[in-house]
């Protein structure tokens, strides 16, 4: 292929990485509401209902890292066919332990699917590396905001597809998941990515005194907002198809709860830069967490379906200004050569307090109820409150 056809395929590189992440990213929604359904259903004990769903955020925290070496070498095609690959073994995994009745299983299916979505996560440094520099910001902003489809066909697919291996339950949604893993593998196998993107550039090869780095007050604050605002997010997230399950809902008014959840997450990224832009990052950040805390006190209001929809709508929301604020704020206190490790770094706190905070809500959603698990939010928020605050009163602040 001469460079001429090469560059006119290249072209369609950003249109093809929006359709891929749109694609492979539908399961996500699914996973949310299944991952916490089906070990209800095969859990040896209620204590562990949420465990599959920990272990698929576990498995993202640990793949994290190796799927980045992976694509610096061997470029970002291949990784995202290899996160296809473990989505789509996930999802036939996930099938086959509910025919069986396997909880280890079900664990191992959600572990391979935890994968897969940590490789889907670098759609979005993609997408900025196939466009002009001055487009990259916008182009960030739309592939995180193509997660709205995932958002909308994701529970739809969910409730078309749940029964249709009945009579034993949702193994159709998991078998779905599967299929969707190889359409999305479309797209991806049509890109021409440029080669120079599989190297590592030199400047991210420099040296780096991570500790003393860590110990900037900018940065760990940073850091700790980001980790608190994904934490919080997944605490109440988790098990809200459990707890509304408990209270009498269906699943498919589950399945919707979640749907606006998740569109609350991603359509605020159409429009968040540019609060960040005008009022900085450590307002939107702020705004972010009273959101947070505005959701879990809605939460703990009542369990009528109406507070469930607000409650996770807000926490769509609060996540999006508290996540998104946390890593432009980062970003603004690292010189360019530190960003590499730090990000990683990062990344890896972020995980795995997300991590604990799944598995912490199933052990309290089965010991207490759905109020102490919403409870529980204010004391993570807080510490993150305080910490903001102080960094207010340096001039550091972003």
């Amino acid at each position: 292929m001469n460079s001429q056809t090469l560059s006119k395929r290249q072209k369609f590189n950003f249109p093809l990485l929006l359709l891929g992440n749109a694609i492979l990213g539908t399961p996500m929604p699914m996973l949310i509401i299944l991952g916490g359904l089906s070990g209800i259903m095969l859990a040896p004990a209620t204590e562990l209902a949420i465990l599959p769903v920990s272990l698929q955020m576990l498995a993202g925290m640990l793949f994290a890292a190796p799927m980045s070496v992976f694509m610096g070498r061997f470029g970002r095609k291949k990784g995202f066919l290899l996160g296809a690959s473990f989505a789509a073994i996930g999802g036939l995994l996930g099938a086959y332990s509910l025919f069986l009745g396997n909880f280890f299983m079900l664990c191992l299916a959600h572990a391979a699917m935890g994968a897969a979505t940590s490789c889907f996560g670098y759609f979005r440094f993609a997408a900025a590396e196939v466009v002009s520099e001055s487009w990259r910001p916008t182009a960030i902003s739309i592939t995180l905001g193509s997660g709205l489809v995932a958002a909308i066909i994701g529970p739809e697919i969910f409730v078309y597809s749940k029964d249709y291996y009945s009579p034993i339950p949702l193994a159709g949604a998991y078998a779905a998941i599967t299929l969707i893993s190889l359409i999305g593998c479309l797209p991806v196998l049509a890109l021409a990515l440029p080669i120079k993107e599989q190297g590592v550039s030199k400047e991210a090869t420099i040296k780096v005194p991570v500790s003393s780095i860590l110990r900037r007050r900018p940065v760990y604050t940073a850091i700790l907002c980001a980790a608190v605002s994904f934490g919080v997010m997944v605490l109440l997230m988790a098990p809200t198809p459990l707890a509304m399950v408990g209270c009498g809902f269906s699943e498919t008014q589950a399945s919707d709860v979640i749907r606006w959840h998740v569109i609350a997450m991603f359509a605020p990224s159409f429009f968040t830069g540019s609060l960040i832009t005008r009022f900085g990052s450590g307002r939107v950040v702020f705004c972010g967490l009273f959101l947070l805390a505005l959701s879990a006190g809605t939460a703990m209001t009542g369990i009528e379906l109406g507070h469930f929809y607000v409650s996770l709508i807000l926490l769509g929301v609060g996540w999006n200004f508290g996540f998104i604020g946390a890593t432009n704020m980062l970003n603004d206190n690292l010189a360019p050569n530190e960003r590499s490790v730090v990000q990683g770094a990062n990344d890896t706190l972020v995980a795995l307090v997300s991590t604990l905070a799944s598995f912490g809500s199933g052990v309290i959603i089965s010991t207490f109820d759905w109020n102490s698990v919403a409870l529980m939010s204010f004391p993570l928020l807080v510490l993150a409150g305080v910490g903001l605050f102080a960094l207010k009163r340096k001039p550091q602040l972003a």
